[in-house]
């Protein structure tokens, strides 16, 4: 992979632990309602350009204002493309940025609790957010917001803990055994 294809393309395969054994589940981009403010932005640099026009001999700010505007609404839709919640067999973790990246990681083993808050007008358009508890108390991925279709993730993370055995597995009781043990 080019040095310049890190700065277009979220390759989040290149981060994983390979020689561990460890494969993605899940990879999960922010949801369409993040790119709204960003898509406004960039409308209001082009309602800037064409107001050139009707701005006389201050042209010229129309010109700055719409090019200022209009880079800065797609830098921001080009972070959010960069954005990427990952869950894998081994951890969870999330990457973002495209100059400079951040990426918080947190072992699947140290995640103690894991609560989702769905807005109201997350349920009616279909995202929540996640927040991580872990044994440290100082934490790198903590909330994870604006995740789509949030409730199949959930159930996603909750199956990788499962399957890597760091919850007991409850039996419920058979229909003919007292529940009291007598």
């Amino acid at each position: 992979m080019g040095i310049l294809t890190r700065f277009w393309r979220p390759e989040v395969s290149r981060r994983m632990l390979v020689d561990e054994g460890e494969f993605i589940v899940d990879e999960v981009s922010p949801h369409w309602i993040t790119n709204v403010v960003p898509v406004l932005i960039v409308i209001a640099g082009m309602l800037c350009f064409a107001a050139m026009p009707v701005l006389g001999p201050v042209w010229w700010l129309g010109l700055v204002l719409g090019l200022g505007l209009g880079g800065y609404g797609f830098y921001r839709i080009h972070s959010l493309f960069m954005t990427r919640f990952v869950i894998t067999n081994m951890r969870v973790f999330r990457v973002r940025g495209i100059i400079d990246q951040h990426m918080a990681t947190m072992p699947i083993a140290r995640i103690l609790d894991i609560s989702v808050r769905q807005p109201f007008i997350g349920q009616l358009l279909g995202y929540g957010h996640f927040i991580f508890e872990s044994a440290a108390q100082d934490q790198g991925l903590k909330n994870i917001n604006y995740v789509p279709d949030i409730e199949r993730h959930d159930l996603t993370i909750q199956r990788v803990i499962q399957r890597a055995g760091l919850r007991a597995r409850m039996k419920a009781p058979d229909d003919d055994e007292d529940p009291d043990g007598v």
